[in-house]
């Protein structure tokens, strides 16, 4: 029972998220997804956004979890869910495993597929660029990256300035969007450089 209060003390963070309840499988799905293409995640259902102790009816909260862990996540995501009686009120702390068959998928109401990944204590939607490192790592073929004057330039742009854009890197060597999106996925996914998609547009500093 202390280390579940000691878990709700730290506040939602990239892995942690609390829930009154599970009032809508697809939104839960988003959220399991985000965690399955992080390092996992704890979810605790029963406990609002402000820490405080809701308590839920554990079966049915169980069954919306496994539905939208089974049917509404691509790949399926195994969940482990253990039930805490904290204060009289029951409290669900599922634990979200990180995945192995990166990038996993959310099906919304309309069933389309999208990718969330955790930022802070929030799901967002992924980028095309971070959909694709989420391929490559989970590849089992390694990344091989060949320094052209391409390459060069970005990484000497980001000696001397702190960031830039997949449009500035662009314009910098006179490439296509696509041709520079496969150049940043192949330096992310070796570690040359990082993304950064908490701000749009994303952007990309050295590694």
């Amino acid at each position: 029972m202390k280390r579940i209060q000691n878990i709700i003390d730290q506040g939602e963070g990239d892995m942690l998220d609390f829930k009154k309840e599970i009032s809508n499988s697809h939104r839960i799905a988003k959220t399991m997804v985000s965690f399955a293409n992080h390092h996992g995640g704890t979810l605790l259902v029963g406990v609002r956004d402000d820490g405080s102790i809701s308590g839920v009816k554990a079966e049915e909260e169980k069954f919306m979890l496994e539905k939208a862990a089974s049917t509404l996540c691509q790949p399926s995501i195994d969940l482990h869910i253990n039930e805490w009686n904290l204060k009289g009120k029951v409290v669900l702390e599922v634990l979200v495993p990180e995945g192995k068959n990166k990038p996993y998928y959310a099906i919304d109401e309309e069933g389309k597929k999208w990718v969330y990944v955790r930022q802070q204590d929030q799901s967002m939607l992924a980028s095309k660029v971070v959909v694709e490192v989420l391929k490559r790592k989970s590849s089992s073929t390694h990344t091989v990256v060949e320094f052209t004057s391409k390459e060069k330039a970005l990484l000497d742009y980001l000696k001397e300035n702190p960031r830039i854009t997949l449009k500035e890197y662009c314009k910098l060597v006179n490439i296509s969007r696509w041709r520079a999106q496969r150049i940043v996925v192949n330096l992310i996914s070796v570690g040359v450089i990082r993304v950064f998609d908490n701000e749009k547009p994303e952007y990309y500093t050295l590694g």
